[in-house]
C-alpha cells in the first residue's frame, strides 16, 4: 500500500483542506473510484484545484492519474486479502462477525426455500401424495445428511398414521426393499443421487413392483432413472465445506410439504391423531 502509507506518514504536514482529502482517502480508500475530482470536491466541500494540488503534491501529474493509482493499489490488496481469507461455509468466511454470518445464512436458505418451492412439479406431488394414502406399507430409505431428512419425514408420516418403515442401516434398508410389493411405496432421498445403497434399495424394491419417489436433485443419476416419480431439490451444495445446509433446508421444504398436504387430504381420523398425540405429551 505504497501510495496509502505515503498519506498516512506525511499526514501532519499538509494543510487543513489537504488532510480532509487524506482522511477521506484513508478511510475510503475503495470509494476514491466512484469520483471525478469535481465530484469529489463537492462532497469533501472544497474546490476542484486543491483535488488536483494534492494529487500533484505526491508526485502524479494529476487527479485522474493518482486515483488510477489508488485503484490498482486497492484491488491488489483486496485480492491478496481475499486469498487470505479462510471461507468457512460458501460465502461465509472466517473474517464475518456473528451478524453477517446470520445474515448469510438467513439469505442461503431462503434462496433453496424459494427455488425448491418454484421448481415444483404440483401435479407429480399431488400423485406423491396419493400414492401415500394408498400405499400399504412406506420405506424410506437414506444415507448419510439425507438420513436425518428421511427420520423427520418418518417420524411426521407416523404421527398421522401411515404405515412406515425406516432403518438408518443401509444394509437393512436394502433386505426391507426386497420384501415390498406392488402394494407398497419406497421414497428414496439423495441429493446426488448418486449414492449406491440408496440406488441398490430403489432398483429392489422397483423390482419386487413396488412404487419409487425420489426426492433428488435435478442433475441426471442412476436414482432418477429408477423413479417413478422425481420431487426436485434445488440448492446450491457444489460450494459447501462444512455442511449441505441449503440441501437440507430444500429437503425439509419437500418433506413439510407432503405432511401438511397428507394431513389436509386425509380424513378427520388423521387429524384427530395429531390432537391425541399432543395431548399425551403434555401428560409427561
Amino acid at each position: 500500500m505504497k501510495h496509502i502509507n505515503t498519506i498516512l506518514h506525511n499526514k501532519a504536514l499538509f494543510t487543513p483542506g489537504e488532510r480532509k482529502i487524506a482522511d477521506f482517502i484513508l478511510d475510503n480508500p475503495g470509494r476514491v473510484k466512484q469520483f471525478s475530482s469535481p465530484e469529489l470536491a463537492q462532497v469533501l466541500g472544497i474546490s476542484q484545484s486543491s483535488i488536483i494540488k494534492f494529487a500533484q503534491k505526491l508526485g502524479f501529474k494529476g487527479y485522474t492519474n493518482f486515483k488510477m493509482a489508488l485503484v490498482e493499489e486497492w484491488g491488489q490488496q483486496s485480492t491478496e486479502r481475499k486469498n487470505d481469507v479462510a471461507w468457512i461455509h460458501n460465502e461465509i468466511s472466517s473474517e464475518d462477525t456473528f451478524p453477517q454470518i446470520a445474515e448469510k445464512l438467513l439469505l442461503e436458505k431462503q434462496q433453496a426455500l424459494r427455488d425448491t418451492t418454484s421448481a415444483l412439479d404440483f401435479t407429480t406431488l399431488t400423485q406423491v401424495v396419493d400414492l401415500i394414502r394408498v400405499a400399504g406399507r412406506v420405506q424410506i430409505t437414506a444415507i448419510g445428511g439425507s438420513s436425518l431428512i428421511a427420520k423427520d419425514l418418518a417420524y411426521k408420516l407416523m404421527k398421522i398414521g401411515y404405515p412406515v418403515m425406516h432403518e438408518m442401516d443401509s444394509h437393512v434398508q436394502i433386505t426391507v426393499a426386497q420384501s415390498l410389493t406392488a402394494a407398497d411405496l419406497q421414497i428414496a432421498i439423495s441429493f446426488s443421487g448418486n449414492r449406491r445403497e440408496v440406488q441398490v434399495a430403489a432398483e429392489a424394491a422397483k423390482a419386487r413392483g413396488a412404487k419409487v419417489v425420489a426426492l433428488t436433485s435435478l442433475q441426471h443419476s442412476p436414482l432418477r432413472q429408477v423413479a417413478d416419480l422425481t420431487l426436485d431439490t434445488l440448492a446450491d451444495g457444489s460450494k459447501t465445506h462444512s455442511s449441505s445446509i441449503s440441501v437440507r433446508t430444500a429437503q425439509h421444504t419437500l418433506i413439510d410439504l407432503l405432511f401438511v398436504c397428507l394431513l389436509q387430504q386425509g380424513d378427520a381420523g388423521r387429524r384427530q391423531l395429531v390432537s391425541e398425540s399432543r395431548i399425551l405429551v403434555d401428560k409427561l
